[in-house]
C-alpha cells in the first residue's frame, strides 16, 4: 500500500507516530495497522454516541499496548449506542462495526462509523426540532393558570 504524506504530517503505523519532514510517499510492504492524521478525531470532537464509539476504534489503532482495555470499553460503548438508534440500517451497520471490532479490522470499523455519522446528524438535528416545538406549544385554552396572590402596588 502506498501512503502520502505532506510536509509536516503524521501517520501513526502499529502505535508508532510518523511525522514527514517533506512532502514524501510511503510504501507498505507488509500488513499494518496504521492511521492517517486526517482520520484523527480529538478528544473534545467526541460529542455524540458514534463519534465516541470512532474514538475508542482509533485509540485502539494508536495505542496497540491499551487496546485490551480500549475493547472492553469500545463493547460497553456499543450496546450503550446500538440502543440509541431504532434505524434498521444503522444498527445493521453497527452489527457490522462490531463484528469487524471483534476481529481487530478496526480502521475498516472505522470507516463504517465515519459513514454514518449524516445519519446520526440527521437524527439528532430532527429530534431538536421536536424539542424546540414542544418548548414553544402554547399553553392550552380554558387551562390557563392565574396568579391569584398578593398584587404589588407603587407608591
Amino acid at each position: 500500500m502506498k501512503i502520502a504524506l505532506k510536509s509536516g504530517e503524521r501517520l501513526f503505523i502499529n502505535g508508532a507516530v510518523i511525522r514527514a519532514e517533506r512532502k514524501t510517499s510511503l510504501e507498505l510492504l507488509n500488513d499494518a495497522v496504521f492511521l492517517l492524521e486526517s482520520h484523527v478525531l480529538q478528544p473534545e470532537q467526541a460529542t455524540t454516541p458514534l463519534k465516541q464509539l470512532y474514538f475508542i476504534l482509533q485509540t485502539m489503532i494508536m495505542d496497540p499496548v491499551s487496546a485490551p482495555a480500549a475493547k472492553d470499553m469500545f463493547h460497553l460503548v456499543m450496546a450503550s449506542v446500538s440502543g440509541a438508534f431504532s434505524s434498521p440500517e444503522v444498527l445493521d451497520q453497527l452489527g457490522t462495526v462490531e463484528d469487524l471490532a471483534q476481529n481487530d479490522r478496526w480502521f475498516e470499523a472505522m470507516k463504517i462509523v465515519r459513514g454514518l455519522y449524516p445519519i446520526e446528524a440527521r437524527l439528532m438535528a430532527a429530534d431538536h426540532r421536536a424539542r424546540q416545538e414542544d418548548d414553544n406549544t402554547p399553553p392550552l385554552r380554558g387551562r390557563e393558570v392565574v396568579h391569584q396572590g398578593p398584587q404589588l402596588a407603587v407608591v
